[in-house]
């Protein structure tokens, strides 16, 4: 990725702000502009050293950005980079990095004004914690970066996007949004639903006993609420369909055990084990 004169994240979280501190960091950019909707968290984040300047005008943030990062959450993402569009540089790049791919890139593909490029990218990277207090700039180091270009979206561009996630040492993966909604709905939308589930399940005086188990598999269940509320409406169709496969999983563990076939329950932990033990930490 060569280097830019100024970069503009809108939104400065977790996620934006940890991707300012690595920028800074490598010196990938000579000014990063954050862009929020409270002066109070762009603070953080400038103090953190995660952005160089700060502004809640999205318009001035990114007059004179040659790439943007949008950074919010799913149900902003698309008017925003509209907004990019029609105020920063012509020829600004932008991405994003929603945890939803085809509902946005549909409604931005041939609808940004000319000179304005966005290809759609998504880092499996994240926290259920969710302030610039909490960024890191090695939070990309060695996971996913998923690129999601529209079929109409120029080479250069796509690859200029899968540079950019390298260089934050993310490993890239090109899919169709289709693939990677279809993806995600399984790797990390149903098991945010089951966290919760079994987070609601648990009797509250139940609650003081539980250890580490229980904490570590209910722990993004803590995540924004209505981040996740949007995320899983707007993945609806994949995320009901892999729900439904994860059920018939659940059910195959169900039925062993009332049946008292100890071999099938040892088939399946250990099916789960072997997958489990394939992800490296």
């Amino acid at each position: 990725m060569k280097q830019r004169d100024t970069v503009a994240i809108i939104g400065v979280g977790l996620i934006g702000s940890s991707i300012g501190l690595a920028l800074r960091r490598g010196r990938w950019a000579r000014r990063v502009i954050g862009v929020g909707r409270r002066n109070e968290t762009l603070q953080t984040a400038l103090d953190r050293g995660a952005i160089s300047q700060a502004t809640t005008n999205l318009a001035e943030g990114v007059k004179n950005a040659e790439f943007v990062i949008v950074c919010t959450p799913v149900c902003h993402i698309v008017d925003y980079v509209q907004q990019t569009a029609r105020n920063a540089p012509e020829g600004v790049l932008i991405t994003d990095v929603g945890s939803t791919k085809g509902e946005i890139v549909a409604a931005l593909e041939g609808a940004l004004s000319a000179g304005a490029t966005f290809v759609g990218s998504h880092p499996m990277a994240g926290s259920e914690k969710t302030g610039p207090e909490f960024a890191d700039a090695r939070l990309f180091e060695g996971r996913a970066a998923i690129v999601t270009p529209a079929e109409s979206s120029p080479g250069a561009a796509v690859e200029e996007i899968e540079e950019f996630w390298k260089v934050l040492g993310a490993r890239v993966t090109r899919m169709s949004p289709h693939a990677h909604d279809a993806a995600v709905a399984t790797i990390s939308h149903v098991p945010h639903i089951a966290a919760s589930a079994l987070a609601l399940g648990t009797p509250q005086e139940l609650i003081s006993l539980v250890g580490g188990g229980w904490l570590d598999t209910t722990r993004v269940a803590a995540g924004d609420v209505e981040l996740w509320r949007q995320i899983l409406t707007q993945n609806r169709t994949h995320v009901l369909q892999s729900l439904a496969e994860f059920e018939k999983t659940l059910a195959s563990f169900r039925v062993a055990l009332a049946r008292g076939d100890n071999a099938e329950l040892t088939r399946l932990l250990e099916q789960g084990k072997t997958r489990r033990d394939a992800v490296a930490n």
